[in-house]
């Protein structure tokens, strides 16, 4: 059974920096979609970021386009993102997500992952 922990939330004030991080156990992380999604109260959860492990491409939403960058350490299980230049309405909930499938140039939406972290807290003040 695949488990997926994050950690690496918090509260910033704008224009700051965290990096989240997300370890996973119990599956090989081969040829497999990770994801970073958030949802704030009130909101839908959305796609961030995506990273396929067969080729390594990643895939951002145009909202954290050029402030976020996903990676991953294949030898950790460990997925990351890297937030810079925050801003308030990046708080929300974040979540880290992994399934078998192919997602080069996609996998933003939710009902595509099977495997979910608990999420972590992130708050950015104006």
């Amino acid at each position: 059974q695949v488990q997926l922990v994050e950690s690496g939330g918090g509260s910033v004030q704008a224009g700051g920096s965290l990096r989240l991080s997300c370890t996973g156990s119990g599956g090989t992380y081969s040829r497999r979609c990770l994801g970073w999604f958030r949802q704030a109260p009130g909101k839908e959860r959305e796609g961030v970021a995506t990273i396929y492990t067969g080729s390594g491409s990643t895939y951002y939403a145009d909202s954290v386009k050029g402030r976020f960058t996903i990676s991953q350490n294949n030898a950790k299980n460990t997925l990351y993102l890297q937030m810079n230049s925050l801003k308030p309405e990046d708080t929300a909930m974040y979540y880290c997500a992994a399934d078998f499938f192919e997602c080069d140039s996609g996998g933003l939406e939710a009902y595509e992952y099977n495997y979910w972290g608990q999420g972590t807290q992130v708050t950015v003040s104006s």
